[in-house]
């Protein structure tokens, strides 16, 4: 982790924290030794951070002028909070940390207006489902291989347990209500498909890019499907 990249981790752990938080507590979740942190702590301090604490005690963030407002009004907070609300609830442990980590940020730069309808929204995810079946694979695995656009061969199992093994250039993850999918293009059936990552029993990276670029794959998979960029049916007018 390179020296800026550990400084902004640190203040977002801070903005996370509403209590004191030892020094230890902190390097461990850094993975840094306390003596790092200590300097840490200081180099922020003279850049105008309003953290307060000492050693043996804590240190806590409080509320100041260190970062600029995020201009944003009541819907528009409120339709924030809703979407990571529903992320914590479907993600996997990966996603909610995110969200939780997203709000922390935005709350601490909101303007004070915004804060009430944070704190207090008038709207609220519905319940947080059914459950989903246990995955073989992480789903960080399939994550990473999206990112990279790299191949993976899966050993699947369809809706009758018959398996197979697939060879595919995964696209995106889909989070629905009771099962998770990973959208693909499979090289087996020369087509898109989208497969529940809950019957995937392996999956490997081959070492090898597929070609082209994820967003042209994505948007035709998209044109296909007929859904705009954010996910809505969008039937045909002809």
């Amino acid at each position: 982790m390179s020296r800026t990249t550990r400084l902004l981790t640190l203040l977002q752990v801070l903005r996370g924290k509403s209590r004191p938080v030892t020094a230890a507590t902190l390097a461990g979740e850094l993975e840094i030794s306390e003596r790092t942190l200590y300097r840490d702590i200081a180099e922020l301090t003279a850049l105008g951070a309003p953290i307060y604490g000492e050693a043996g005690i804590g240190y806590v963030l409080r509320s100041g002028l260190f970062l600029p407002p995020l201009m944003l009004n009541a819907d528009e907070t409120e339709a924030i909070v809703l979407g990571l609300r529903y992320v914590d609830q479907r993600g996997d442990e990966v996603l909610s940390k995110a969200a939780a980590d997203a709000l922390a940020k935005i709350a601490a730069v909101l303007a004070p207006e915004a804060l009430e309808a944070l704190h207090n929204p008038t709207v609220m995810p519905g319940p947080p489902g059914y459950g989903f079946a246990p995955n073989a694979v992480p789903l960080n695995v399939f994550r990473q291989a999206t990112r990279n656009q790299a191949k993976l061969h899966i050993d699947y199992a369809d809706v009758n347990q018959v398996p197979t093994q697939r060879l595919i250039w995964p696209l995106a993850l889909g989070f629905l209500n009771e099962v998770r999918i990973i959208v693909a293009w499979c090289e087996l059936r020369g087509a898109y498909r989208t497969f529940r990552t809950d019957r995937i029993l392996q999956a490997s990276e081959q070492g090898e890019r597929y070609p082209g670029r994820r967003s042209d794959l994505l948007r035709t998979w998209r044109k296909q499907m007929q859904l705009d960029d954010a996910g809505r049916f969008t039937p045909d007018k002809n």
